[in-house]
């Protein structure tokens, strides 16, 4: 059966005239002449297209002369790589489409770095990510999560104010492309970073309608909610400020090296860095460094003979090129990025901080207060899935819990209803004040003042840790709840929260919103919701009516319990 569709990765290329001959201006001329470039413009139905096809040196694999001398066995074996490239024109729009080393061809700085991230933060859904690549400022590191079966957001740890998303990978939501309509009901899956990795149609008219589709998901749709902190850490586009931002970095670069500036693997050349043995490096000298590792003291080096205002553009014109082994040779090339690329720098404009990544500024902190508010207007859902009596005044805690556990079929008060702490035995742990049918957690608060609540929050999280990093401390809770709840209420030898309610009741408070929290009350409690998402549990923050405020019915939750025995499904069935 022949495909219709074939997985490749996509380019958007940007400051990119839409004609065959500004599309053709995009290549290096000598590069192609030295590959024996053959140049096409294919006829694409009305739209405008330049294919390039050439193939790399045929040459010994890189293995047989090292192992010759390992066996004594001589053997020659060739490799050959090709490449080929597609610029198209749709709607005014270049697209770059790369075959094997194709992509190579396509200079980096007209890459719109994201294309790719801005498709899929629209299309892919948030509860099945397979995988996602973040930076974090300042720590010159690089983050990788895989989870093959697709995972909330959540629960890969990549949501913070100081993170930059740079890829994700994922199952999409209906995607109107070529490919849906020949799955037959199967998933269809991207990677977005700079490129877009999907699948596209291969006829003509069918890739150009994939390109037009994708095209209006960027520029009409808005991000997922729960993806849409992604475009919110975006590079500084002010002049003034990038100008300054460069001065003071040329500045430093004269200077002996210190830990201000740091070297990090670029983002769009995590699998050649992967693959990598050798490294040449090439900066204002006809010659390349050969070694190892990225060598940056040596990048260094140069930069600091550079005269004062060339620096920053001699580490950008400089390259280093990804090898797999010394020989370098153009077979074994895996990548070739700017010098620039690698190096992570801090820099200060009075009491404003900014880090060089991937060649772009970014402000640190900039993100901090939106991000914040938006996590914490995220735990309180517009219809909580449970609603709490009022809390009478005068009432104290532990007989509120006592007379909500009375009125709700199912629900168990274990509020002073303590358990041994691991760490110390003398000490006792409240895993929760109420536990409802399913296993959900519920911890009550009232609070005049951020102090309890901060108890609260670091309550829910020792809970958690405890359940999930302790037999003994499992053993004892399952085993309290069968006997507190006189067999009714039977939770798996295993346990592990999926869900936990924080209510609270604040003084002086008509109603629970994300601004009635107290200020430093915000700040803790998104920190903790991210903590427990990383764990793996949802966490849902409710209000309590003050005395006197007539209580909103119980949506229905759970299992019904009445005189029958419960039994919570097994911790490994979520």
């Amino acid at each position: 059966m022949t495909t219709s569709t074939e997985v490749r990765t996509i380019y958007r290329l940007s400051s990119v005239t839409p004609t065959p001959e500004a599309m053709l201006d995009v290549f290096d001329a000598a590069l192609l002449d030295r590959r024996g470039a053959d140049v096409h413009f294919p006829d694409l139905i009305g739209v405008p297209a330049v294919y390039i096809t050439c193939g790399m040196e045929s040459t010994e694999a890189s293995w047989c002369a090292p192992m010759a001398r390992t066996t004594g066995i001589e053997v020659t074996e060739s490799v050959r790589r090709t490449a080929a490239v597609l610029l198209l024109a749709v709607d005014g729009t270049v697209y770059g489409i790369g075959c094997d080393q194709g992509y190579r061809l396509i200079p980096d700085h007209l890459k719109d770095k994201r294309f790719g991230l801005s498709f899929v933060i629209r299309q892919m859904d948030p509860a099945m990510v397979r995988g996602a690549v973040s930076k974090t400022l300042g720590q010159a590191r690089t983050d990788i999560s895989l989870v093959p079966g697709g995972a909330p957001v959540p629960l890969l740890g990549i949501r913070d104010h100081s993170r930059i998303v740079r890829s994700l990978g994922g199952y999409l939501d209906g995607v109107p492309l070529t490919r849906s309509r020949y799955s037959r009901g199967k998933a269809v899956s991207a990677q977005g970073g700079c490129g877009l990795k999907i699948a596209l149609g291969i006829e003509p008219g069918e890739l150009i309608s994939d390109l037009r589709a994708v095209a209006a998901i960027c520029r009409e749709d808005v991000p997922h909610q729960e993806l849409e902190f992604v475009d919110r850490i975006v590079p500084v586009d002010d002049s003034p400020t990038t100008e300054a931002l460069e001065r003071a970095l040329d500045e430093r670069l004269g200077l002996p090296a210190d830990e201000r500036i740091t070297v990090a693997a670029p983002s769009d050349h995590q699998e050649a860095y992967a693959e990598a043995t050798t490294y040449l490096t090439r900066i204002n000298s006809t010659d390349a460094r050969h070694t190892d590792g990225f060598d940056l003291g040596y990048v260094l080096e140069r930069a600091r003979l550079t005269p004062s205002g060339r620096r920053l553009a001699v580490l950008r014109e400089g390259t280093v090129t990804l090898a797999r082994d010394r020989r370098a040779r153009a077979v074994d090339t895996l990548a070739v990025t700017d010098a620039l690329s690698w190096l992570e720098a801090e820099v200060s404009l009075g009491p404003r901080r900014f880090f060089l990544l991937d060649g772009e500024w970014y402000e640190v902190g900039v993100a901090y207060v939106e991000e914040s508010r938006a996590a914490v207007a995220a735990l309180l859902p517009r219809s909580p899935s449970v609603a709490l009596p009022a809390w009478d005044n005068g009432e104290s805690e532990n007989t509120y819990n006592n007379r909500v556990a009375d009125e709700r079929p199912g629900w168990l008060c274990l509020d002073t209803k303590n358990i041994t702490n691991p760490l110390r035995s003398t000490d006792q742990v409240e895993i929760c004040d109420l536990l409802v049918p399913d296993g959900t957690l519920v911890l009550v608060k009232r609070a005049g003042g951020s102090g309890p609540l901060s108890h609260l929050f670091s309550q829910a999280r020792v809970a958690v840790e405890l359940l999930q990093e302790s037999a003994q401390v499992r053993a004892q809770f399952t085993a309290k709840v069968a006997r507190l709840s006189k067999g009714k209420l039977v939770l798996p030898r295993d346990f592990t929260p999926k869900r936990i309610i924080l209510a609270m009741l604040l003084k002086n408070r008509d109603s629970l919103t994300p601004e009635s929290i107290f200020g430093f009350s915000q700040i803790t409690i998104a920190q903790t919701a991210k903590a427990l998402a990383a764990r793996g549990v949802t966490v849902e923050v409710i209000g309590i009516p003050e005395g006197g405020t007539e209580s909103i019915p119980l949506p229905s939750l759970g299992h019904p319990c009445g005189g029958d025995r419960l039994s919570v499904p097994d911790a490994g069935s979520g």
